[in-house]
């Protein structure tokens, strides 16, 4: 039998930066295992999902935050709320950017919330292979002048390249204290959550870029049968009438496809076979409507 990990310093970290930046490919990096849906395209997490990383007596809770932006829906506020509000609840902060050598207006707000706060926090530049070395050396340059980081590290998140070396300056900044969670969990999200994330992973992989962000998934069934088929009844909103006949596609082929490919990954989540069924309806605006919204889980 294995002996508990003795924790000694626990806390939390913000993971913000920009949409697409590549923050939740470098959290499920950091954590060795997929706990964030991951797409090209931007706005892909919605929700604050946190990931815990366990090491040498010390735990990371790591906040997976939503691409910081300027909102043009009640979701977006959201989003943006949960970002400020990570931040200003953090022990660290990782801004994760790209090799751009120029500090965007978005960068600047997250810097200006993390200097309010006094946050110590990391640079993390993602997409190195996308820069030359003295293209990487302008960027760091740039990014130091702005914030006094306690370390700036170039990363690529999907190849993780340099994330041990992040890993090795972000546990240190952890406070003296418990752990704040048991070491055998890996993310706070429940089963539900998970799965409508996983749902809606596929339908961005899968469909055109103007229909992906007008959807949501709530998972409405979950149970497990005495074989241990695991059944799953699931909903998946659209804002438009036109938008609901594309998600199902001709004789259902483009449903059948979603379905296809989240029963697969499911099936490895929960190690055995998933019965899986969806259904699409409108709900015009509702990326709008705060009832929607809230039933939706974007509270």
């Amino acid at each position: 039998m294995v002996p508990a990990m003795v924790v000694t310093k626990a806390g939390m970290v913000a993971v913000i930066g920009r949409p697409n930046a590549g923050k939740s490919t470098l959290v499920n990096k950091l954590i060795g295992e997929k706990v964030s849906i991951v797409t090209d395209k931007p706005q892909t997490t919605r929700h604050r999902i946190c990931a815990v990383l366990n090491e040498n007596g010390v735990q990371a809770v790591l906040m997976d935050t939503p691409g910081f932006h300027k909102p043009r829906t009640r979701l977006g506020e959201y989003m943006s709320k949960v970002v400020r509000e990570s931040v200003s609840g953090t022990d660290a902060a990782v801004l994760v950017v790209e090799p751009i050598a120029s500090v965007g207006d978005i960068e600047k707000d997250l810097i200006s919330q993390l200097a309010g706060m006094k946050c110590p926090a990391i640079l993390a530049v993602n997409k190195i292979d996308k820069v030359d070395k003295a293209g990487l050396l302008e960027v760091i340059a740039t990014y130091s002048r702005e914030y006094g980081f306690k370390a700036v590290i170039p990363v690529s998140a999907l190849e993780g390249d340099g994330v041990d070396i992040l890993k090795g300056e972000l546990l240190p900044l952890m406070p003296e204290g418990p752990a704040l969670f048991p070491e055998d969990v890996v993310t706070d999200q429940p089963d539900k959550l998970l799965i409508s994330e996983i749902i809606r992973e596929k339908i961005l992989e899968l469909m055109r870029d103007e229909i992906p962000h007008g959807t949501a998934v709530a998972v409405e069934k979950l149970s497990e049968r005495p074989d241990g088929l695991v059944d799953i009844e699931a909903v998946i909103f659209c804002e438009r009438d036109s938008h609901k006949g594309m998600l199902i596609g001709k004789k259902g082929a483009m449903l059948k496809s979603i379905g296809a490919a989240a029963r697969a990954e499911l099936e490895e989540m929960y190690e055995g076979k998933v019965n899986l069924q969806t259904w699409v309806k409108v709900s015009k605006n509702w990326r709008d409507k705060p009832s929607a919204l809230g039933q939706l889980g974007y509270r």
